[in-house]
């Protein structure tokens, strides 16, 4: 028999059980997420081709007539639009791969805690998006033609393939995760993890910390750190009011509360 302090643990099979069942589960949302990126792919690998030349589009703009890009390579030319096709359906598939994730972890939280969650999931994919979309129409343009003017005349420029798309792909993603920022900085806040006015104060080194990224971040020159650190300060700036906006609304509703009470 046991007693009322009995502390002995279950049965080996009844801990085992939940386990694997989640393990099971787990496998089964990874291949829904795999099967939905291959099924991308396949069915934008007819235009492989095709997307590869619209990413490349902002520096061919600002070629001079007759200039072309270079494969120096033997495989490059087959290689590259396959790998930037499938980076395009990951890309693509995003939302259904965040959607897995949430319906694996979603039962274990509290109906709170999925009210706020699905707005901060939907925005997370918007602004990945965004940051996306902004250094490709604004910051490739740019800087692609900082690079084409201030070279020596008598360079011609003729980028490898593979090269190019290294390149843009390093920047897609840096610009897709500085633009994360408003929800890490609002998470902060609303964690408590710490405050408005903490995290006001150290604006400077927020800052200097924003270039300091856009330099890791992005290739050595200063225009391309530049166009990631300054927008990363201003996003920065955007978690800082929401935050505030939230915990402020909250510390009302603490008060009315206590008031009716």
């Amino acid at each position: 028999m046991s007693t009322p302090g009995d502390s002995r643990e279950p049965p080996q099979g009844q801990q085992q059980a939940p386990l694997i069942e989640h393990l099971i589960e787990l496998r089964m949302r990874l291949v829904r997420a795999v099967v939905v990126v291959l099924v991308v792919f396949l069915g934008l690998y007819a235009f492989a081709n095709d997307i590869y030349s619209f990413v490349a589009e902002p520096l061919m703009a600002l070629l001079p007539p007759g200039s072309q890009m270079i494969a120096t390579e033997v495989a490059s030319p087959f290689l590259a639009p396959f790998k930037l096709t499938l980076v395009v359906a990951v890309f693509i598939a995003i939302p259904f791969v965040l959607h897995q994730a949430w319906a694996f972890i979603a039962p274990g939280l509290y109906d709170n805690e999925k009210a706020l969650a699905i707005p901060l999931l939907v925005s997370s994919i918007a602004l990945f998006y965004a940051g996306a979309a902004f250094a490709y129409y604004v910051v490739f343009p740019l800087l692609f033609a900082f690079f084409t003017q201030t070279g020596p005349e008598n360079v011609a420029v003729m980028t490898d393939i593979n090269q190019y798309l290294n390149f843009v792909l390093k920047l897609f993603f840096a610009f897709g995760l500085a633009f994360e920022i408003p929800i890490a900085t609002f998470l902060l806040i609303l964690s408590g993890a710490t405050s408005v006015q903490s995290l006001s104060q150290k604006r400077p080194y927020i800052f200097l910390g924003c270039f300091v990224i856009g330099m890791l971040l992005t290739p050595p020159d200063v225009v391309s750190q530049s166009l990631l650190a300054l927008p990363m300060y201003l996003l920065y700036e955007v978690g800082l009011l929401f935050g505030r906006l939230v915990r402020k609304k909250r510390e009302e509703k603490a008060a009315a509360e206590e008031q009716e009470s």
